[in-house]
């Protein structure tokens, strides 16, 4: 029997709770026609990543599922000739981060895991998914400490981003790497560290792959246990107190935020849960995700959009409803083992977009003003918002968190138009700069409609990462769309 988690219960509650009225009350969504189209799927030579607004020509796209020295002389082979060359993994990312334009593009999909126990770590393949490490660690009670809240991207991938996820109260995944093996440019296979090439390993973090081509990583893991959710209805201004008396509480192994998107009262109201271990730790489950019922609640999330009726009634179950049939006990492996394509949009006329961004704690309450007076008055629907803890961020080169922030994860349906996207473009840099005037900064693995500017303010240390760069690889050999729209220029 699969356990009911509280993803799960949310929406599946608010099937029962709703589905009529979303039905009844029907979408309020502008005409397409008219307009003109954009994205979609990608021809034969070209490839995609996650937003559907990407598609780039390429010269060659491989999958290479070699380990070890292997995988190096793999990458050897494909530095020492053709094209400039991308790794990848899913390619979630949302601005051709993983694409080289007219470039080799290599997709790892190896899921080698080695656990050491006893020194808390694993040694795991560049191209291993979550899922398949937490299937490794799993029976072993262990979990990995940090990691997104989805299962199926690349672990090398999640460094190259330095995500972060929900766990408390640490910082991004690449704090809890130990090292990782690559092969620079020149074709050497090298190992990097926090005492072995110490500046390599930092710019890497966060680096886009854009120094080498990761074949291994050593990254810490944590003990798996069962949790149980304690559930506090705030003004979302109490975000930031909460996050802090979860921080200061050791008991707290994991927590997070949601706020009210429904207009009327947009960002006001918000709920706060928090995970701490159970009494009873004998006979842990296998770790497992929502399953049926998770994807069966896809249609009810989806019922949102252009809805406002059924928004409220969203935030009606996620506050009353839920904490009564999903607050039991669950494991952290099977909090953290969902996949994204669980509330998947599979509307050919819309694209899911993700925004984030990172607020000093003392200034959470004048992020939410601004997000109120940008967000609404926009073409966009904002469909859910998740806050999480970040802890400082003082090695990687392109670091988002200067200090402790709260990280506001924002999941917009952005209508697949032109207008759709001068829209997004128009409203995103309009939040950008707010935060940035907070003291805060913005994610690069998304949509790339931030200015160079913006991009310099947030990111001070990007021309000393493309003058190092330019160093490791003075013949290009390693490229992407990211680095042709904010770094081949510094």
């Amino acid at each position: 029997m699969r356990t009911l988690t509280r993803r799960t219960a949310l929406f599946v509650a608010g099937g029962a709770a709703g589905w009529g009225l979303a039905r009844a009350s029907g979408a309020a969504l502008p005409d397409l026609a008219g307009t003109e189209r954009l994205g979609g799927n990608a021809p034969e030579g070209w490839l995609n990543d996650a937003s559907l607004l990407e598609p780039t020509p390429v010269a060659s796209h491989e999958m290479l599922g070699e380990g070890g020295e292997a995988l190096a002389d793999a990458f050897r082979a494909r530095l020492a000739g053709g094209p400039p060359v991308n790794v990848g993994a899913a390619r979630h990312s949302m601005g051709g981060h993983a694409i080289p334009p007219r470039g080799q593009a290599l997709t790892l999909a190896n899921a080698a895991v080695e656990v050491a126990p006893d020194r808390r770590t694993m040694r795991v393949h560049a191209g291993a998914r979550w899922g398949e490490v937490i299937a490794a660690l799993d029976p072993l009670g262990l979990s990995p400490k940090v990691m997104q809240s989805n299962n199926d991207f690349g672990v090398a991938a999640t460094f190259c981003v330095n995500a972060h996820g929900w766990p408390v109260p640490h910082g991004p995944m690449g704090a809890t790497v130990r090292s990782v093996r690559m092969v620079l440019p020149s074709g050497e296979w090298v190992r990097a560290s926090r005492e072995e090439n110490p500046g390599l390993f930092a710019m890497s973090m966060g680096g886009y792959g854009l120094t080498g081509l990761i074949t291994d990583l050593e990254v810490e893991v944590a003990e798996n246990r069962r949790l149980v959710p304690a559930f506090t209805d705030l003004p979302g201004a109490g975000m930031a107190q909460a996050f802090r008396a979860a921080i200061a509480d050791p008991q707290v192994e994991m927590a997070y935020g949601r706020l009210d998107v429904a207009r009327e009262r947009f960002f006001e109201d918000g709920v706060f849960i928090a995970y701490r271990p159970d009494a009873d730790q004998s006979d842990l489950p296998a770790a497992s995700g929502s399953g049926m019922l998770s994807r069966a609640a896809r249609g009810i999330f989806r019922a949102q959009l252009g809805n406002e009726a059924w928004k409220g009634v969203r935030w009606d179950v996620e506050t009353r409803l839920a904490p009564r049939i999903g607050g039991g006990p669950v494991t952290r492996n099977s909090l953290i083992n969902e996949p994204v394509v669980t509330l998947d949009d599979r509307d050919p006329d819309r694209t899911d977009i993700l925004h984030e961004y990172f607020v000093p704690p003392d200034a959470f309450p004048d992020f939410l003003q601004a997000c109120r007076e940008t967000i609404p008055a926009s073409y966009q629907e904002l469909l859910n918002v998740t806050l999480r803890w970040v802890d400082t961020d003082g090695e990687s080169w392109l670091a988002y968190a200067a200090g402790p922030r709260i990280a506001a994860v924002m999941l917009f349906s952005q209508e697949m138009t032109a207008r759709g996207e001068a829209d997004m473009a128009r409203m995103t840099r309009a939040l950008i700069d707010r935060v940035l005037d907070l003291g805060g900064s913005y994610y690069l693995p998304y949509r790339p409609h931030a200015t160079q500017e913006q991009f310099l303010r947030a990111y001070p240390r990007a021309p000393d990462f493309a003058a190092r760069k330019r160093q490791l690889d003075p013949e290009g050999r390693l490229t992407s769309t990211f680095w042709d729209n904010y770094l081949v220029d510094l």
